[in-house]
């Protein structure tokens, strides 16, 4: 009996976090941000957003699309972390300096087909 109460409540719990994700697996934020690129201008190069783990945390990634705008750090709750400049190596979380070849399991996430 306590075993069915526990597997129960561990199957409630991860349909629980399933409400935050679509069918595509990402957060709603995230093909809501892809939707926002696909309406605007192509970016040249192609805007793409990236999926890594850092220090044991979710972030998602979009590079610089141009040598003076920015990219973008996100965390897992589509909350910006900082937006690190074209062609930087290391990118501001706070006020800690994170060396981005720290990033582990890389992920492509999206990259605009047009």
């Amino acid at each position: 009996m306590k075993m069915q109460l526990l597997l129960i409540a561990t199957l409630a719990f991860l349909l629980a976090g399933c409400s935050q994700s679509n069918q595509t697996g990402n957060p709603k934020w995230v093909d809501q941000l892809i939707r926002q690129f696909e309406s605007d201008p192509v970016g040249n190069p192609p805007l793409s957003i990236w999926r890594y783990v850092y220090i044991g945390q979710v972030v998602y990634y979009v590079p610089p699309h141009c040598c003076d705008i920015p990219g973008s750090l996100y965390d897992a709750d589509g909350n910006v972390l900082c937006n690190p400049g074209g062609g930087s190596k290391e990118m501001v979380m706070g006020a800690v300096w994170i060396s981005f070849p720290k990033r582990t399991n890389e992920q492509l996430i999206w990259q605009d087909p047009r």
